[in-house]
């Protein structure tokens, strides 16, 4: 040992995985099945001075490891990996490039763009057949060793079952930039996700979960930085056991534990966007900041006889090998990581379809799959899935095993079609408001695992979604040819911005109207956020690279007279939901039990009160259409509702169904101040555009006998069946194509 620094590690342990002090040193070990030899670098506390280099000494079932005395946390390190340049094998070893940790959990500096990030000669005529041999320390951030201790000994997860589940989709530094309440360095910062005015914005709302956009360290790709843009969206994950550090004001990781320990004691889960389908390397000309020179051939999907080119599944250049099982423990390790550290509620998972991808394609029985369900820490947490992704088979909704919830893309697609009044879209609607049983009542699964949304981060937001019929993108600099082409949008007689006051009321009518569908479907809804303020993103459908004020909440829009109408509105919406178990039934409905005399669970009308015919399902030209639940309520009793919808462009008169009830009016989107009233009639008008919700406690059985016989004249056929779509149900015809951007 020369001036107290050892002169070789000591053999140390092959478990775990990453750098682990325990209170003497540090453990370091790394997987890697090809290399000849790893050395880890030591750096001084900035990561800019290299101080010295250790040969970790032993390999142990592909685990590189060494123990180093009296390293201690805060010590800056790195990687480099020896081993063959053989890009035609898959292998892209170079010892001149400083690699991150793949279990680093804290980083220090930042990526600078440079061709020596790149493994070979960028100009070279041999592409990346040739080796560059520059140093990229300089380039790169440095992993830091880290120890955690936190109290968490009085937080209480809030566990809200799926079916009392209401999720704000948000981006942790979008939704505070613009809060000019908060002292600056905070904003776009976890410190800011805890402040009791965001806090107390949820609960107005009536949300239960909060779901991140990615918060895993990333980079920003080259074109973008070169374009003065950045990935704001950070679907291009460098580590996936480390905060973005941009996120932590301080710089220390608690800030974010903080985070979720205060949103934990206001009941709000937390839920995490992840990217392990691919990462930052990109394709086989993209740089090389970890996996690619740990092992390339191992970490990602080769293609098979032509192993110097990878699959490229997820659209993103690469795509992560969870059918090895270093890597898929890799990323079960940084799950169970995120959940036991950082007290994560869940995760919605990226391109889901690529991690259940095996050799054969997706299979929902992939190790990925059974790990999750099997794991005793995970298999407790929500989980989530992006059920689509750009390779052969891509289009998986409804295909994931028990234990996951989906995005549903086809509700979004079905309420955007049928608020826009386009034909035939009654069949459709009626099976989205019932949880998507004709893709989801499989395998014991429940109407839960149907995510519901008419928008997400990607695509419209809502107020754009009744303002602009064609995209907007210029801003992106790629002309205008990114983002999705068929947003079935319109803009209700003006693209864009107008003062024209009918146009204005339209628009919002359509708006308050689609929330409410939300809010009404069975399954479980997620709002993006700023929707409830009526946030624009000036047309643009695909603001990943916006971070600037086209994608940050602007909450001063909540102070404007319709920012604060549609608050009020969509907390009213939620507490509807919240209020009437009906709204969140939490098994699939058939209309085969009858709750009351001719009252089914669920049955569907025409704006007669007449059941709907095969033929009037059919119907193209019908813009209307009525659904009656039945069951318990809140304290037991019975009651039922009356969901009354008019897409059409013009006031419909509603006959309430047989038997005859005492109907109270709860929601009216056409005048949504109106406080709950009773009706005095069985029909009631129903403004265009508009979507009324009605409740009744039933009248005595004697009456409702009376009442029964009656109308029984006016009885149709039978309800019908949604796991069973016929001429006459409720079914799913629609687009099954995944037109999910590949940035996420």
């Amino acid at each position: 040992m020369a001036n107290g620094i050892p002169e070789r590690l000591l053999p140390g342990s092959p478990y775990p995985l990453g750098a682990t002090w325990d209170g003497l040193g540090t453990n370091f070990a790394v997987f890697s099945a090809h290399a000849w030899r790893i050395e880890l670098c030591l750096f001084d506390p900035t990561g800019r001075k290299e101080r010295t280099r250790y040969t970790l000494p032993e390999c142990t079932d592909e685990i590189w490891h060494g123990y180093l005395p009296g390293a201690h946390p805060g010590t800056v390190y790195g990687l480099r990996a020896h081993g063959p340049y053989q890009p035609h094998e898959g292998h892209r070893f170079n010892p001149y490039k400083l690699l991150l940790d793949p279990y680093a959990r804290r980083l220090v500096g930042q990526f600078r763009w440079s061709d020596t990030l790149y493994g070979y000669r960028v100009h070279s005529n041999r592409s990346d057949l040739s080796l560059d041999r520059r140093d990229s320390a300089p380039a790169m951030p440095k992993a830091v060793v880290s120890h955690e201790t936190f109290d968490w000994s009085h937080d209480v997860r809030p566990n809200t079952p799926w079916g009392k589940t209401v999720i704000y989709e948000t981006h942790l530094r979008g939704v505070s930039m613009m809060r000019h309440d908060l002292r600056s360095h905070t904003r776009g910062t976890f410190a800011a996700l805890g402040a009791p005015r965001f806090i107390d914005h949820l609960h107005k709302l009536g949300v239960t979960a909060v779901e991140l956009l990615p918060v895993h360290a990333f980079l920003n790709e080259r074109f973008l930085v070169e374009r003065g843009l950045r990935n704001y969206w950070g679907y291009n994950t460098a580590a996936f056991f480390a905060p973005e550090p941009s996120y932590l004001s301080g710089y220390d990781p608690d800030e974010m534990r903080i985070a979720v320990r205060q949103l934990h004691a206001a009941g709000i889960e937390v839920i995490l966007d992840v990217v392990y389908n691919h990462t930052c390397e990109g394709g086989e000309i993209g740089p090389t900041v970890s996996w690619r020179g740990l092992d390339n051939a191992c970490y990602y999907r080769c293609v098979p006889g032509d192993e110097r080119h990878l699959i490229n599944d997820t659209g993103c250049g690469n795509t992560v090998n969870l059918s090895h099982p270093r890597v898929l423990q890799m990323v079960v390790d940084s799950l169970r990581y995120w959940v036991t550290s950082y007290r994560i509620d869940g995760f919605r998972f990226d391109l889901g379809v690529t991690l259940g991808r095996e050799a054969h394609g997706f299979d929902p029985a992939s190790g990925f799959f059974d790990v999750l369900r099997q794991d005793p820490v995970l298999s407790q947490v929500k989980l989530i899935s992006e059920p689509w992704d750009v390779g052969p088979g891509g289009y998986q909704l409804g295909n994931h095993p028990p234990g996951f919830a989906e995005w549903n893309d086809r509700f979004r697609d079905s309420v955007r079609r049928y608020w826009r009044g386009a034909p035939g879209q009654r069949a459709d609607l009626a099976a989205r408001l019932t949880g998507s049983a004709d893709l989801f009542d499989k395998r014991t699964r429940r109407p839960w695992a149907s995510l519901n949304f008419v928008t997400s981060h990607d695509g419209f937001t809502l107020a754009d979604l009744v303002s602009y019929e064609d995209k907007h993108n210029e801003a992106n600099g790629e002309d205008n040819r990114d983002g999705h082409n068929e947003n079935w949008s319109a803009n209700w007689g003006v693209e864009g911005p107008t003062d024209d006051p009918a146009i204005l009321d339209t628009r919002a009518r359509v708006a308050r109207s689609m929330l409410a569908t939300l809010f009404i479907a069975i399954g479980t809804p997620m709002l993006l956020a700023g929707d409830e303020t009526r946030r624009t993103q000036r047309g643009n459908n695909n603001a990943y690279c916006q971070d600037n004020e086209i994608s940050w909440l602007d909450w001063s829009l909540a102070a404007t007279p319709q920012g604060e109408a549609m608050t009020t509105f969509a907390a009213r919406a939620i507490a509807l939901r919240r209020d009437h178990p009906l709204l969140r039934e939490t098994h699939f409905l058939f209309g085969d039990r009858e709750v009351l005399p001719d009252v089914h669970d669920i049955d569907w009308f025409d704006e007669h009160g007449e059941r709907l015919s095969p033929q009037a399902w059919q119907d193209p030209q019908s813009h209307v259409l009525a659904v009656r639940r039945a069951g318990a309520g809140l304290d037991g009793e019975i009651e039922v509702l009356l969901m009354m919808l008019n897409a059409s462009a013009n006031s419909v008169t509603f006959t309430a169904p047989a038997p005859r009830l005492a109907w109270s009016v709860l929601l009216d989107t056409a005048n949504p101040d109106a406080p709950p009233h009773a009706l005095r009639d069985v029909t009631f008008d129903v403004g265009a555009h508009a979507l009324v919700v009605l409740c009744a406690r039933p009248f005595p059985q004697a009456e409702h006998d009376a009442n029964a016989s009656a109308e029984s004249s006016r009885h149709g056929p039978p309800p019908p069946d949604p796991r069973h779509p016929t001429d006459n149900a409720p079914n799913a015809d629609a687009d099954e194509n995944a037109d999910e951007s590949a940035a996420g």
